[in-house]
């Protein structure tokens, strides 16, 4: 097979008329360009040079030889760049997991953004809760970046060989029925909502253990009416009038008309949102990437769902 830096110095020993020439055109020494024409000659089969004492002259062949070569390299100069400017267009691979209301609420922004498209990373992205996600970053695992969330400091783990960035907090909301003539933004005292229906997380989960420790260190005994661990099934629902509930803020950007948001301040919660990295596969761009979604969260939970 021809080597195509032969055909390159080829070309260079017939424009420049000797290897001297050549050498000094190309960086070589004389003896580097007569091997390489030596080598090109077995290559091909052809001898290429007339050589005497004093000096080499073209054959006929190398003549004809170096018009296909000034063609081929020109075709493999187009090849690598185009092959560039592919890897450009693929950029880096980012395997990112994701939990839905982050995926829903925050991604589709940072995708839109000017500084997301001139990261350069080619994103997959698999949308899971956070403790199916986690087993996507093992070793050897199908994912580089977790994004999930923990509420307090229970019902999440992950491995030691994980490095944990805070990305930012999603606080919960006190959502109402807008039919209980109770005003936007109203302070209410847990007193005043411990008697009321409410809809709550299903026992025994991670979110709903915290939350009743939460309820009952405020002395609230809420009357439940409905469990979900849908927050868009939960708004739906106090919506319709059915009872309170406690949203993220995440959530609450597709709230719909018929509650109301009350501040009450004994219940003061969030969750706690993390990207996981394995430890020592930390890298620019994915770093960029993460302070792109830190940032956008902080802007879509500043609007607290009005927009």
């Amino acid at each position: 097979m021809v080597n195509p830096v032969h055909l390159q110095t080829l070309l260079e020993v017939v424009r420049q008329g000797s290897f001297a020439a050549a050498a000094t055109r190309l960086g070589y020494t004389p003896s580097a360009v007569s091997q390489q024409m030596a080598a090109l000659e077995r290559e091909t089969g052809v001898e290429l040079f007339q050589r005497t004492a004093r000096s080499i002259a073209p054959t006929e062949a190398a003549v004809v030889m170096t018009r296909h070569a000034a063609k081929v390299l020109t075709d493999i100069d187009a090849l690598l760049a185009a092959t560039a400017r592919a890897a450009d267009a693929a950029g880096r691979e980012l395997r990112l997991g994701i939990f839905p209301s982050l995926a829903t609420y925050a991604l589709p922004a940072v995708l839109r953004s000017e500084r997301w498209r001139g990261l350069g990373i080619d994103l997959h992205v698999s949308i899971a809760e956070p403790g199916q996600a986690i087993q996507g970053l093992r070793a050897g695992g199908e994912l580089d970046v977790v994004l999930v969330y923990q509420v307090g400091q229970a019902g999440l783990a992950w491995p030691h060989t994980v490095d944990r960035q805070w990305i930012g907090d999603d606080a919960f909301k006190v959502v109402i029925p807008a039919a209980w003539g109770i005003a936007e933004g109203s302070r209410m005292s847990a007193d005043q909502l411990g008697g009321m229906p409410w809809i709550v997380h299903h026992p025994g989960t991670a979110d709903a253990t915290v939350i009743d420790r939460l309820f009952a260190s405020c002395g609230m005994h809420p009357r439940i009416v409905g469990y979900s661990d849908d927050f868009n099934a939960s708004l739906g629902l106090a919506a319709a009038g059915l009872g309170a509930a406690l949203v993220p803020e995440l959530a609450l950007q597709a709230r719909p008309g018929g509650i109301a948001v009350v501040d009450v301040p004994e219940i003061r919660l969030a969750r706690n949102i993390f990207a996981l990295r394995l430890s020592g596969q930390r890298d620019t761009q994915a770093g960029l990437f993460l302070d792109l979604v830190a940032e956008t969260l902080a802007g879509v939970t500043a609007r607290g769902g009005r927009g």
